[in-house]
């Protein structure tokens, strides 16, 4: 789709023209054709509007996106019945290796098909391909337990007999090059040519000259309903930030998720890449992928974080919150700081926090509590980095926050100033890398408690395979520092 030449006028019902390089794209009206999504209301809205080319995909452990297309006759059988996906996808890494201590599938199960079932409230229209639908799907049966996706709706689960419904949204940090999947293994990623030079943040130049990726970008998220609500230059060459809207927390982590994925290929589409690599390079910041958060009652729909007269306006059950997500977040780490690269971004002065600290309004810090209105107020989780699978990410911040409030966990007293130059007790430390991490995880009670053993123990397994793997690598800083002088 290109940026300026989108025609909002509509043709026939439940459909948009839209002009690209002089074909035109019938774009999906999904509201027109489904209404509130029910089953029964995809069916005939398939049959009104005509359409046959239909997507799903299920997200992965490491947040990717596996997807087919499905006939029409297969896709309404699927809608009432689920469908077959090839439990592989669990069993893999994001190089589609597979691993090698994984109780849940393996050559010892003969990676058999688990039943995946269609989410009919996830339709949406697919704004580059000729009158296209996409469904999510998430993992059902044994593999319920252990699908990124279903193991947050259990979180969500918690939060709704807890008398609450969890609202987040995320904002990613990431890097665009002026490349492609070909070019940058020819240049075996060195000497990439970001899409703009230097540091340049909040940039009005850089975003004009640009503007059509910009509102290429701005267009497709909204005609696939994840909206933007903000969009600017970062701090480094070629580096863009989206706040999403926010929203109930498990639309939002599908929000999150499909964000990425086809923010990347909007990229690659105009012959760009998108990397939400946590730090790509050690001459420049990294990428962050923070979370926002707040609960509300689930009967009234008020806010529950604002208590007005307390410090902060900080109520008891946003204090507990807090209490929770920093004594849990260094066994939870692994699920937030998810790849052997995230520990690339947790060093000091680098806009990421190295202990489980909070404050308010301070970014040197893990937990920034903003404080503000009723409705605005909330608590934003920073080790996060753009790597994040958004499914498991929430939960674990979601988690560990409803555990706080089960618990009435007390928090430290907020850090004032800059938390790099101050000590903290050891029992605030992070992990120093994913093999640590996912050791923690491992005996962590609450973990096992929060988001089921049996996820425990595959995750863990799947982060303790993916530092091995970088063990077998032999490093470019390696070279340089032993091949002539040791």
């Amino acid at each position: 789709m290109s940026a300026g030449k989108k025609d909002k006028g509509k043709t026939d019902k439940g459909k948009k023209e839209i002009a690209t390089c002089d074909v035109k794209l019938r774009l999906v009206d999904v509201d027109a054709l489904f209404g509130k999504r029910t089953i029964p209301e995809i069916k005939r809205g398939l049959e009104k509007g005509g359409i046959e080319k239909i997507k799903v995909g299920v997200f992965d452990v490491d947040g990717i996106l596996r997807g087919k297309y499905l006939s029409t006759s297969k896709f309404l059988s699927a809608l009432d019945n689920g469908f077959g996906f090839c439990d592989v996808v669990l069993g893999w890494d994001s190089n589609d290796q597979l691993y090698d201590k994984a109780k849940f599938t393996g050559w010892h199960t003969a990676y058999p098909d688990a039943l995946v079932r269609v989410i009919p409230e996830s339709v949406r229209a697919v704004p580059f391909e000729d009158n296209t639908v996409f469904f999510l799907g998430e993992f059902a049966g044994k593999a319920k337990e252990i699908c990124p996706r279903n193991m947050l709706s259990r979180v969500l689960q918690r939060a709704d007999d807890m008398g609450f419904k969890a609202y987040a949204a995320c904002e990613f940090e990431f890097f665009v090059f002026d490349e492609t999947p070909d070019s940058v293994r020819a240049k075996n990623y060195q000497n990439l040519k970001n899409i703009t030079p230097g540091y340049f943040g909040y940039s009005t130049l850089r975003n004009s000259v640009h503007s059509e990726f910009y509102h290429e970008l701005l267009d497709m998220c909204r005609d696939m309903r994840f909206p933007i609500e903000g969009l600017h230059t970062e701090t480094g060459p070629g580096v863009l930030e989206a706040a999403l809207q926010y929203d109930e927390a498990l639309e939002s982590a599908d929000r999150a998720a499909l964000f990425k994925t086809f923010c990347k290929i909007a990229a690659q589409r105009r012959g760009w890449m998108a990397t939400f690599m946590a730090k790509w390079s050690n001459k420049w910041p990294g990428a962050g992928g923070h979370m926002h958060m707040s609960l509300r009652d689930k009967k009234t729909g008020k806010p529950v974080f604002h208590k007005a007269g307390k410090p902060h306006n900080m109520s008891d059950t946003m204090r507990w919150f807090i209490g929770g997500q920093q004594s849990l977040m260094p066994e939870l780490a692994g699920m937030v700081a998810c790849t052997v690269n995230s520990y690339r971004r947790l060093i000091p002065g680098f806009w990421a926090p190295t202990s489980a600290t909070w404050a308010v309004e301070n970014r040197t810090t893990a937990l920034r509590v903003i404080p503000g209105s009723e409705k605005s107020q909330r608590v934003e989780y920073r080790i996060a980095a753009a790597d994040i699978n958004p499914y498991i990410a929430l939960a674990a911040a979601i988690g560990s926050g409803l555990w706080g409030i089960e618990n009435k966990i007390e928090p430290t007293k907020p850090v004032e100033g800059n938390a790099y130059e101050k000590t903290f007790p050891e029992k605030l430390s992070l992990p120093q890398t994913l093999t640590e991490a996912a050791g923690r995880l491992r005996k962590s009670k609450a973990a096992a408690e929060l988001f089921g053993a049996d996820f425990i123990d595959h995750y863990a397994t799947t982060r303790e395979w993916e530092e091995r793997e970088f063990r077998k690598a032999v490093t470019d800083w390696e070279l340089a520092r032993y091949f002539e002088i040791i």
